[in-house]
This record gives structure tokens, sequence and C-alpha cells, in this order.
């Protein structure tokens, strides 16, 4: 890296007491293969980032404010899907009605189609894929880029 004022986000982990709960759910959401780098750490890594999942004992070093599981009630994890209602159908036809759903297939108002759940853990994660113009403008701004289509 040459700049080194420049940030890129590279992962985002959960914290979790059921890794193999927690694996599971975000192989199927991501289609991604899971990495274990550890017996407590794993890896999910997208096209864009990774997901990392651990134990709280792979972060017990931090004495003050340790991370613990089920305890994020201020972030959303959004992921940029190709199609809303066939990942939420996929995730419904794995986990039947232990999936959480906060909020069902919607269009938002900036042009997004978006549904909103809860993983096993709590935290809030959002679907989504532009469906309009205003919304495909918007994440033509973005990084990701709009996936790429598969046909």
């Amino acid at each position: 890296m040459t700049n080194s004022t420049s940030v890129q986000l590279a992962s985002i982990r959960v914290i979790t007491d059921d890794l193999p709960a927690l694996v599971r759910f975000y192989e199927v959401l991501t289609g991604a293969t899971p990495q274990y780098l550890t017996e407590d750490f794993v890896e999910l890594v997208t096209p864009s980032a990774t997901f990392a999942l651990s134990t709280p004992e792979r972060v017990a070093f931090i004495t003050e404010n340790t991370p613990r599981a089920g305890a994020n009630n201020t972030a959303i994890v959004e992921f940029l899907v190709g199609d809303v209602e066939a990942l939420y159908g996929t995730l419904l036809a794995e986990f039947g009605d232990e999936l959480d759903v906060v909020q069902e297939p919607t269009t938002m108002p900036w042009g997004n189609r978006s549904v909103l759940i809860r993983d096993p853990e709590g935290s809030l994660i959002n679907l989504y894929a532009p469906v309009t113009p205003d919304g495909v403008k918007l994440q033509q701004n973005r990084t990701p880029k709009m996936l790429p289509d598969a046909d």
C-alpha cells in the first residue's frame, strides 16, 4: 500500500457462543466456503470483503469491555445480493421458522429491494439489491459495485 492514509474495509467479525450454527447461517447466506483458520476462528471470503466469526475465547485478551456473543445492538451488516427474493427463499427453506425476519422483502424509498433479518446471535442483517434507476445509480457510486449478472 503506497498511501498511508488509504483505508479499506477488509473484514467484519462477529463473536458467537455457537460457532457451528453461525458458520452454517453465513455459509448459506453468502455461498462462501468456511475457512477454519483455527478451531475457534472462521472466515468466509466474499468478492468484496471477508466475514469472520470467532468464539469469545479468541478475544479474551481484551480485558475491558470484552466483546461477547449476542451483544450487538448498534449495527446492521448489509450484503449486496443479486436477487433478494431468491436468497430470502433459500434462507427460509434452510432455516424455516428459525429464521428471524424483521422486515419482509420491501422496496425502500431510495430504490433498493431489502429484507431485514437477524442472524442466530441476534445481529441485524440487511440483504439488498438496487431495483429502480435511483437505486442502481446510488450503488454505482459505492463499493462494492453491483454484482455482474450470472447469465
